[in-house]
This record gives structure tokens, sequence and C-alpha cells, in this order.
């Protein structure tokens, strides 16, 4: 099948079609990501709306840590989950009111620096890391308030990656979870508010993923009852995914629709937690490249980028091909002819010196040209963040802002 590029219309290319053109003015090539605000608010408040009430939403910020972004959505969202120090520090310097702290490897130098910035709630991830997170809050004079992430047999839940279910380092293994209650009673400096269950990422499944949030609130409720476990917190974390290559998208209005079983055995005071990045940032960023030249070996068509994978790592990550339009730019600054291709199918690939440095294959142009900007939407989420910035040591894309609230 033929894949084409996208077209360029609606009132958000025109936006960030505007705002690259002025790039073109200057000396260097154009390379930018390119975040617009409005439509980030618009999506964040789309999202609230749908959720029922008792669910507390939280960004993921290791989709998307730009401090405007970040701003931006401190405003709409109950707090920021965080993975490292570095992320808390963000987080706080843009307003965040309260934190969830994961991941597997935590340090005792993060485990104290989060107790000390309060208003945080600890998903733990292993026996080690219980007792670790007793002794130093028994060493801070605080009780520390945690979630038990729990790796369960059947998460229940496709995606494009699984944290659940499956042997990964996430979690504590289900068959471990009585010997990890036993262990939270014997450290007085450690608060069980609850489990953390985050299974997978980017499910476009709403019914599955409103399956999965009525199954976690059902298993959590009866091992707090098995368990006599005073249960305030549910955490089904995020994973709520993008098409990025087309067809049905995730279905927010069903998945909402379905949440309403979850939401009845949810025990009286029980907090519902989502953890959501990539679904809330994704559609607010753009990446845009300016082709560099215009090639044909073997038979196949190259547009060459001043960027690529160093920036914008998720397609090469998950190995597909992903969508851009082309921004036509008219000037043209050599003494000789432009070179450009008409109705063919290029692979558009980056500047390193690595033939895995592609954004898109085999992709349909109507016209392609040296000089125009290649730009790919969908790249506000695990884009910039997930990406080898200083390989080859090649300048950074600029970041552009577009604050259209």
């Amino acid at each position: 099948m033929t894949v084409r590029t996208q077209q360029r219309e609606g009132p958000a290319w025109e936006r960030v079609g505007a705002v690259l053109r002025e790039q073109t003015s200057g000396a260097q090539p154009v390379c930018a990501y390119v975040y617009d605000l409005g439509a980030l608010a618009e999506q964040v408040e789309a999202v609230r709306v749908a959720l029922p009430e008792r669910c507390e939403l939280y960004y993921a910020v290791k989709a998307n840590s730009h401090p405007a972004v970040l701003s931006t959505l401190a405003a709409y969202v109950e707090g920021f989950e965080v993975a490292s120090l570095g992320e808390i520090g963000k987080a706080l310097a843009a307003g965040a009111s309260q934190l969830v702290f994961s991941g597997p490897a935590k340090t005792d130098t993060e485990i104290a620096g989060a107790l000390q910035a309060g208003r945080c709630l600890l998903n733990v991830e292993s026996l080690h890391e219980l007792r670790r997170v007793g002794l130093i809050g028994a060493e801070l004079g605080v009780r520390v308030p945690v979630a038990l992430r729990v790796n369960r047999r059947a998460s229940g839940l496709p995606g494009q990656l699984c944290m659940a279910g499956a042997a990964t380092q996430f979690g504590v293994d289900e068959a471990l979870l009585a010997e990890a209650l036993e262990l939270v009673r014997a450290l007085p400096a450690v608060a069980l508010r609850g489990f953390h269950l985050h299974a997978a990422s980017n499910n476009l499944d709403a019914d599955a993923h409103a399956s999965f949030v009525t199954d976690s609130v059902a298993w959590c409720t009866r091992q707090a009852a098995r368990h006599r476990i005073d249960l305030d917190v549910i955490d089904v974390g995020g994973g709520i995914g993008v098409a990025y290559t087309g067809g049905d998208g995730f279905d927010l209005p069903r998945f909402a629709e379905e949440l309403g079983t979850a939401i009845q055995r949810l025990p009286p005071g029980v907090r519902l937690i989502f953890e959501l990045g990539r679904f809330l940032v994704a559609g607010a960023g753009w990446y845009a490249a300016e082709v560099i030249d215009l090639k044909c070996t073997h038979g196949r068509y190259f547009a060459v980028l001043r960027g690529g994978t160093h920036h914008f790592r998720l397609p090469a990550a998950w190995g597909y091909s992903h969508p851009f339009a082309v921004l036509p730019v008219e000037g043209w600054r050599y003494p000789f002819v432009r070179p450009q291709v008409q109705a063919v199918c290029v692979d558009v690939v980056g500047e390193l010196c690595t033939p895995r440095d592609v954004l898109a294959r085999q992709v349909w142009v109507e016209r392609l040209r040296v000089g125009d900007i290649v730009v790919f939407p969908l790249a506000g989420a695990y884009g910039w963040e997930i990406s080898h910035h200083d390989f080859l040591s090649h300048p950074h894309p600029v970041q552009l802002v577009l604050n259209t609230q």
C-alpha cells in the first residue's frame, strides 16, 4: 500500500507553517520543534471533561518536560508523575501541586529528595526498594506514603510495550504480594496507600483499557479486603495511545462511558489515578527539518534532512514510518538548478552517519525540493525526550512555543 504525505490544512497547520517560515530567513537550515500550548490545553481539557468524578489526572513528565508544556499542564492536572530528581525539580518549578514518583531503580538520594520535596507518593517497585524506603523515612523522621507496584500475572491490556503480565523489570511479582505486605507491616516509617498497576504503553483499544481499569479496581479491592488494607489509592498508570500511522485512534468518549463500571466498584473515598503522558501532549508538538539533499541510489529516492533520529527517535525505536507534510519554501539561495522530485516515493532520512537514521520509508510525495521543510505532526511526546541528542554533536533543534491559549 502506498503511503502519502499528510494534507496541509487546518488552523494548527497554518500556525505551525507561519512560525516555521519565519525560521527560513536565518543563516542555518531550519530544524525545530514547535509546541502549540493552545492545542495542548484543548486536549487536556477534553480528557478532564471525559473522565468521571473520582478520577485524578496526573501528567507523566517523561513524555515531554519542556517548561512551557509543564507550566501549561500544571493548571489542569492534579499532579505530575516523575521518575528522577531532575523531573521532580522541573515539576516543582512548573507549579506541580502533587507528585507520584515511579521507576525501577530509585537511588537513596532520589528517594530522600522526593520525600524532602513533600506532596509525593512513591510507587515502590521491589522488596529491596521497600526496605530502603522504610530506612530512609525513619532517618528523616517521616512516614512515607507508598503505592505498591504489582506486576500481575495477566495484565489484560494490549499495547506497543508491555510492562506487566510478562517478565519485566517493573513492579513486584504478584506471587510475592503477601510477602511484600508482610514487610510493609514491619516498617513503621512506611504507610501503604494502595497499589500501582501500570501495564502497557500506547494502547489504542478503548474497550480493552476500560476493562483493564475495571479489573484493576476489582483486584485492588479484593486484595485490600483479604489483607486488611486501608485502601486510599488505585493508580492504573497511563498507556493510552496515539495512532501515529493512521486508522482508528483511541476513542476517549467510549472509554469514559465504559469507565462507569469501574467507578461503581470503587470503594468510598478511594482515589483512581491516571498517569497520562503521550495522549495529552503528542498532538501539540511538531518536529520540522529542512531538506538538505535529494538523491537516488540503487533506484530508491532519499530526502536527506538537517535533523534526524538524534532529535526525533520514536520512529526508529518503534520501527514505523512517521507521517509528515511538506511545507514548500520558495526561496532558493544557490546559483544553480534546484534539485527536486515529483510523483515518487521517498525515504526521509537524517544527517547521521548510519543507515538506521530513517524517519519515514517509501512515502509518496507530489513534489519535494531541496530547501522545503518536512514537518512531522504528533511529535509532542517521546520525541526530543528520548533521543540521543549529542551523537555526532550536531546543533540541537530550535524549540519554538506558540502561546495560542
